[in-house]
């Protein structure tokens, strides 16, 4: 008997490394002190220049990690130009934000303090800020030289470490779960694979480890060059950071332009511009069951 049981547990653990899709972790290592400062950092509006926004403006961590906006807001009602990516499972991306600007979670954690449109704040100034608070004893509990912009930023990425979403269905089935989404999900799943969606969203995050044109066989109608912007070189116009798929029956609306807010669209368009082909209304509703089966179950303590 137990050689039988050894036999299956070898099998199933050949199976799941054939996959290219893999669970998600059920935690990550974390210091747990720099993660109550980060969750406190996250959402306090003190980040803001004028005291009115915070980290959980835009990532929702009710709704998606996101803020279900096409475009969010920030100080003075500023809007900004790309959809907000969700944050839970960003410490799985190989970069952040859609053109990959950011190596880390904690050089993402910089930008939107100091960007104008977003936070509007001066890490000097915020520093001030902060240091005329019971921060400043905080701070210096954990980090030698008290409030930097390098121990902010830290703080918030340590937390943000701990927003992962582990659990999903899929999760369950890739484990050995076979009851643990249904025939269509297993059926839309086997047409994510064979249609090629997998190409491009596989991994732990299911996306976000590669760069990819947006517009392979459609030029999508593009405005945003993506990582051109960046990098300021030829090859790299249209290209953005595929994204996770994670948790996207609940992070409406999709893309970087957030053109659609139908999931099934979505799937529809995917198909068009980035495989050249046509699906039926069948093959997009077997497909999105699989996609309803990614969202994994949300972590505790994220209320303020």
């Amino acid at each position: 008997m137990k050689r039988l049981l050894l036999s299956l547990l070898l099998l199933q653990t050949l199976v799941f490394s054939l996959e290219l899709i893999t669970p998600i972790p059920t935690h990550v290592d974390v210091d747990g002190v720099k993660v109550q400062l980060g969750k406190k950092l996250y959402f306090d509006t003190m980040l803001s220049k004028d005291d009115t926004i915070n980290c959980a403006t835009c990532h929702d961590l009710h709704n998606g990690g996101d803020d279900g906006l096409k475009v969010s807001f920030g100080i003075k009602g500023q809007t900004g130009t790309r959809n907000a990516p969700t944050v839970y499972n960003a410490v799985f991306n190989f970069r952040q934000f859609w053109d990959g600007r950011a190596k880390t979670l904690q050089d993402q954690a910089a930008a939107p303090i100091e960007n104008p449109v977003e936070m509007g704040e001066h890490f000097p100034d915020l520093i001030k800020k902060l240091n005329a608070t019971a921060y400043k004893k905080e701070f210096a509990k954990i980090y030698k030289d008290g409030i930097t912009k390098e121990n902010i930023t830290d703080a918030i990425a340590e937390y943000e470490k701990t927003l992962i979403t582990p659990n999903a269905p899929f999760d369950l089935y890739l484990k050995g779960d076979a009851n643990a989404i249904s025939q269509e999900a297993k059926e839309g799943y086997e047409l994510f694979e064979t249609k090629g969606c997998i190409a491009c969203h596989q991994g732990t995050n299911i996306g976000g480890n590669l760069y990819n044109k947006f517009g392979v066989f459609d030029d999508a109608n593009l405005s945003d060059l993506g990582r051109y912007e960046v990098t300021k070189r030829e090859r790299d116009k249209g290209y953005f950071k595929v994204p996770s798929l994670r948790n996207i029956a609940k992070t409406a609306p999709y893309f970087h332009d957030a053109r659609t807010s139908d999931l099934s669209e979505a799937v529809r368009l995917m198909a068009d511009y980035q495989l050249g082909r046509k699906l039926s209304d069948e093959e997009i509703a077997k497909i999105v069951a699989f996609l309803k089966t990614l969202s994994g179950k949300l972590p505790k303590g994220i209320d303020k």
